[in-house]
């Protein structure tokens, strides 16, 4: 009986959570929230940016969607990342946070989640693949600890209570 109420509470949470993180989000400015991606990424992205490993992007914008956060917006590289509104990007990856943390901490490969249909890309497959692959070169343990272990504890608490939101078999 214990367990149903686990599960129950675990399923709960996993949906509740991006829905209370919707709301702060939603009432940034865009332009607080850009400045914070450009931060992210340039923390994240530094020694790609340094082998010049990032040329791909410039002239292409990379559409992020958020769903469950309710967040669009694109981003490309000329020299520094810039961030705008989603409006017409070459290549457009859209999938809830829990996925995208879960992709971040290395503990979910994005092909699996984009054949299980929780990470859609749509556009320029050519370029999707291009960013894929710039995804899965960032080694975890070279972010930046802080953003490591950010990423790291949520991940962590997604697992959790994804295992304990699947039900019990006896």
């Amino acid at each position: 009986m214990a367990n149903i109420y686990t599960t129950q509470i675990a399923k709960r949470l996993l949906d509740i959570a991006p829905k209370i993180a919707k709301t702060p989000i939603g009432v940034v400015p865009f332009n607080l929230k850009a400045k914070a991606v450009q931060q992210l990424l340039t923390l994240i992205l530094a020694e790609q940016a340094k082998d010049d490993e990032l040329a791909f992007l410039c002239d292409n914008w990379v559409g992020i969607c958020i769903q469950d956060l309710g967040l669009e917006f694109e981003v490309t590289y000329q020299q520094q990342w810039h961030v705008r509104p989603l409006a017409k990007p070459a290549v457009t990856f859209t999938a809830n946070s829990k996925e995208l943390i879960l992709i971040a901490a290395a503990k979910e490969d994005p092909d699996t989640l984009f054949f299980q249909r929780k990470l859609n890309i749509e556009g320029d497959t050519e370029l999707g693949l291009e960013v894929k692959n710039l995804l899965l070169s960032i080694e975890f343990e070279a972010m930046p600890s802080p953003v490591r272990h950010g990423v790291n504890q949520l991940s962590l608490l997604i697992v959790k209570l994804q295992e304990q939101a699947e039900p019990q078999t006896v």
